[in-house]
């Protein structure tokens, strides 16, 4: 009876201090992350029409950096971007003479950490079909101007890349 007992008990111990698989964490797409905490504030702010004026890094003279996967950072001066604070939607057009024409329907929303999250969407696609998207801090914002700063490696260091918008005046 004590050898069944101290069976039962082994196998029981086996069981139940058996560890979990252990399953790789892949990052999160931006699609899937919880909008819950918003700025308001600075959503509404950033409601209507807005023109890229201008767009900065360090080097900028001799490196080239494609912007959101879509064209040179240059292409984005002169582009146009509507926003709707308050169903997150908008559209962004890049209408740079030396540059490729692209229009785009996009959503987006500033998180409570003053990030500045964006999904282009691929035309005929909804927001939670598309698995990608950017996340840019929000700088400087006022009534009529604001930027956004993207993140980038260059050559193993960070470096800011800014995205000076202007209040559109039409």
């Amino acid at each position: 009876m004590r050898k069944i007992l101290l069976i039962c008990t082994m196998a029981i111990l086996v069981f139940a201090c058996k560890s979990a698989p252990v399953v790789a964490a892949s990052p999160e797409p931006v699609s899937n992350a919880p909008m819950t905490k918003l700025d308001k504030t600075s959503q509404v702010g950033m409601k209507g029409n807005w023109q890229i004026t201008n767009v900065t890094y360090p080097g900028s003279d001799y490196i080239k950096v494609n912007s959101f996967n879509l064209a040179d950072s240059k292409c984005f001066v002169g582009s146009t971007w509507k926003f709707i604070s308050n169903n997150n939607k908008g559209t962004m057009t890049l209408n740079s003479s030396s540059c490729t024409a692209f229009t785009s329907e996009i959503t987006w929303y500033v998180n409570k950490e003053g990030q500045f999250v964006l999904k282009i969407l691929d035309e005929g696609l909804k927001s939670k079909k598309v698995k990608t998207g950017f996340v840019l801090g929000v700088k400087n914002q006022s009534e009529n101007e604001f930027q956004l700063i993207d993140k980038i490696n260059v050559g193993g260091k960070d470096t800011d890349v800014v995205y000076q918008f202007q209040r559109a005046t039409n």
